[in-house]
Parts: structure tokens; sequence; C-alpha cells
């Protein structure tokens, strides 16, 4: 299935939505506070996991008790759970940043610069694991690639990025760069179904590490 990622004014689209406020050079959003959520015109989307809520599309792994806020988005329908399922580019797996369902956000940053960017994510097994992060319409090289390969089974903090030398990706080497302050838009896009997302932060400093 070929794809082409769809570009969309978000600026404009959510220009009377209050956005989430960079203070002191940090930032710490709840995943499922996004301010747009679309499929891509894929066969993937991120949908809402929350407590006490029955789960979409029949999906029985639930993490919402020690979720951050008792909610959570998901990458689905998830169907390359193990290695040995069939993958299809395009439609589970996508290398390019930008083509499956994202999520997005409205930042407003008072301190431009270089950010660190760290998701919470819930990982059980090899094939769910993967994410891409982008600003303002770009996915830059430093925010392709999220890996998670630490951590299974429970919710993990990661800022590694996923390199041929290291698949489990290098500590603490995604990153976004804000050149000017203002508003701008950080977006969320699939690698592989099935990825849970929590939380995400940016922080300036590197030695920032999140705990909880």
């Amino acid at each position: 299935m070929g794809l082409s990622p769809v570009v969309f004014n978000l600026i404009n689209e959510l220009s009377n939505v209050k956005p989430f406020e960079e203070k002191d050079g940090l930032l710490v959003v709840e995943a499922e506070n996004f301010h747009f959520n679309t499929d891509n015109e894929s066969p993937r989307k991120f949908l809402l996991h929350t407590y006490g809520e029955d789960l979409p599309m029949g999906n029985k792994n639930n993490h919402t008790e020690t979720a951050s806020g008792k909610a959570y988005l998901k990458a689905l329908p998830d169907t390359r759970v193990t290695h040995d399922d069939k993958l299809i580019i395009n439609e589970n797996f996508f290398p390019i940043p930008g083509i499956g369902g994202m999520v997005s956000y409205k930042v407003k940053i008072n301190n431009p610069g270089t950010y660190y960017v760290w998701v919470r994510a819930f990982s059980t097994g090899a094939e769910d694991n993967g994410l891409h992060v982008g600003v303002n319409g770009t996915w830059p090289k430093s925010g392709q690639r999220i890996q998670l390969c630490q951590g299974k089974h429970k919710w993990t903090w990661s800022s590694a990025q996923r390199v041929p030398e290291n698949h489990c990706g290098d500590p603490q080497t995604i990153t976004l760069t804000f050149d000017e302050a203002g508003e701008h838009i950080v977006s969320f896009s699939m690698r592989e179904d099935g990825f849970e997302l929590d939380k995400w932060i940016l922080s300036k400093d590197k030695g920032y590490i999140p705990t909880n």
C-alpha cells in the first residue's frame, strides 16, 4: 500500500486551542489530551483507552490502571504482535514518519532551542515499540524511530533512537529543535501498530531523567 504524508495546517486549525506551555525548559503532557487525532488516510489510528470503559476494537490488554491519568493511546488495530506475524509496510509498519496514524499537540515554547523528547510507553513484545515525533509538520531525523526495548510489561520511559548498529537505540538521542519562541505543533506518528503512549516530555536538560 503506497501512502504519502497528509499535509495539515494545524497552526491555523488549532488557533483557538489553548497550548500546553513549556516553563523553565520543561513540558509534561498526558498523551490522551491531544488536540488533533487522525488516521492520516491509513488503516491505523491512535485510539483512547480509559479506565473503567470498554476497550476499543475488542482489545484485551488493559493497562489503564497503572497509566498516568488512568488513560492512554494505542495504535490500532494491532495485527503484528510477534515477529512471525506478517509485516505489511504502510499498514502495520510505517518506516516513514507522517504516514501512519498521528496525534498532535499545540505547545507554547518560551525558551527556544533543542529539547530532548521522552515518551512513556508500554511494550509487551518486539513489534509494538516504535514511534516517530515531529514538529510543525516536519519530521527531522532526530525525531525518527523512537525505540523502547527495556522495561517490558510495564510503563517505561524512553528517549532512545533506533540505529542500524543498535536496534534498541542510543539513550537520550531523540530531540526536537524550536528555533523561535511561540506556538508550535508537536506530532507523534506510528512506526509500529500496537504502540501504547501514556505521556510525553520535552526537556532542555540532557541530564533530566523522568521517574514516573
